[in-house]
């Protein structure tokens, strides 16, 4: 009987590791594919890293934005903020719904926060699949509905003065046409 107490832990935790391994939400799996940081990243690495090791990775997909020139102001800086948590929830959602609609083997979301000059890159996405319609349109649908949904606020300085940027309609028009009969634009 004393050991009753004892084992029961220990068995409850040896069914239940297993159990939960098998069960690990698509959240949490996604949350791993997730990065939010002010470094700057190495788009080889992290190809290379989603492709590790996966033989039935036939074609591969990546887009990187970077910050485009919007002033003449050589010291113009885009500030990019972002709620900790919330974001990399937020990004970790968008993959799963990804992986719900798309026949993909790996995803991958890189992105940047805090000051960026112009030519810095911002973000990564990058997808793998058996067949490159998938991945492209899975880094396509990702990008869409990263603009529009995940919650980042960029505020661009130049020459002296500060300003919020607001989201694009051609954004929104983007990620509705995913909405479309078909579900592709």
């Amino acid at each position: 009987m004393s050991d009753a107490p004892a084992v029961q832990p220990a068995l409850q935790q040896a069914l239940a590791s297993p159990l939960q391994q098998a069960l690990a939400s698509p959240l949490q799996q996604a949350l791993a594919c997730v990065r939010v940081s002010p470094e700057d990243f190495d788009l080889g690495a992290e190809v290379a890293a989603l492709r590790a090791g996966d033989a039935q990775v036939g074609a591969v997909v990546s887009f990187v934005g970077t910050v485009r020139e919007w002033s003449p102001d050589p010291a113009a800086v885009m500030t990019l903020e972002h709620y900790p948590g919330m974001t990399e929830r937020s990004l970790a959602e968008l993959i799963v719904r990804a992986r719900q609609r798309f026949d993909v083997r790996g995803v991958r979301i890189v992105h940047r926060v805090g000051p960026l000059a112009v030519t810095d890159q911002i973000v990564l996405v990058a997808v793998t699949s058996a067949h490159r319609h998938e991945a492209f349109h899975c880094a396509e649908f990702l990008m869409d509905w990263l603009k529009t949904q995940a919650p980042f606020w960029k505020r661009e300085e130049a020459q002296g003065e500060a300003r919020w940027v607001a989201s694009r309609d051609s954004d929104a028009d983007a990620a509705a046409r995913w909405h479309a009969p078909g579900g592709q634009p």
